[in-house]
């Protein structure tokens, strides 16, 4: 198959169990100069499935971009909920605040601009309970420390989702030059020996290419 394939079945998919009713949000985001790298609306709807069937209500999120993978955490927090999402660059925060007031969720989510390693501390300072899902999607070569913070900041019974870690096949070489793949590789290998975690990694196709992302409970 190939990538005009797999985008048709994605397209197939949104038509039939998600819609069109946040395509406003990729709009603005590409209005903003945001880059396209966003989850699909298929992989959003996931991630809200996800966070709603571990009854999550209190959820960080490392790398907001315009916050479309925050708008649907935000919605299966519900309104009792929250999300705690963090964002490097000062703009794209801008752009995701917008976003989710316009959505109607922006009460429930609170952006902390800066660098993810930077602000981490002060979020689990100020953020006493544990979270009860963690999503990291922020730079690649950081997703072990991410991993690390994430652990840190949950619970056993709490579920750490990291994206992006197939890297287009990337992830199997077994030398790999790319500081992204080497960031993946180092995030399994975090997973698989941290006796506190059980994880594996499910591959995906679509509208975004090949990849995939680790899925990750917290045990112990």
């Amino acid at each position: 198959m190939t990538n005009a394939e797999w985008g048709a079945v994605d397209r197939y998919v949104v038509d039939t169990l998600i819609g069109d009713a946040d395509s406003d949000v990729a709009q603005a985001n590409s209005e903003a100069g945001l880059p396209p790298i966003d989850v699909s609306p298929a992989q959003g709807k996931f991630l809200y499935l996800l966070a709603l069937s571990a009854g999550a209500r209190r959820v960080l999120e490392i790398g907001t971009l315009g916050g479309f993978s925050t708008l649907w955490l935000a919605r299966a927090v519900g309104p009792q909920g929250s999300v705690v999402t963090l964002e490097y660059d000062p703009h794209h925060a801008e752009v995701a605040r917008a976003n989710l007031d316009r959505k109607g969720v922006g009460e429930r989510v609170e952006i902390r601009v800066g660098a993810a390693l930077d602000t981490l501390p002060a979020v689990a300072e100020d953020h006493g309970e544990p979270f009860d899902l963690v999503f990291i999607d922020a730079d690649k070569v950081n997703n072990a420390n991410y991993v690390r913070w994430a652990l840190r900041l949950t619970r056993p019974g709490s579920v750490i989702i990291v994206d992006n870690v197939v890297r287009r096949g990337a992830l199997a070489d077994g030398d790999p030059g790319d500081p992204a793949v080497r960031g993946a590789r180092e995030a399994l290998g975090l997973l698989a020996d941290e006796p506190r975690l059980e994880a594996t990694v499910l591959q995906t196709v679509g509208s975004k290419g090949w990849d995939g992302f680790a899925y990750a409970v917290v045990t112990g």
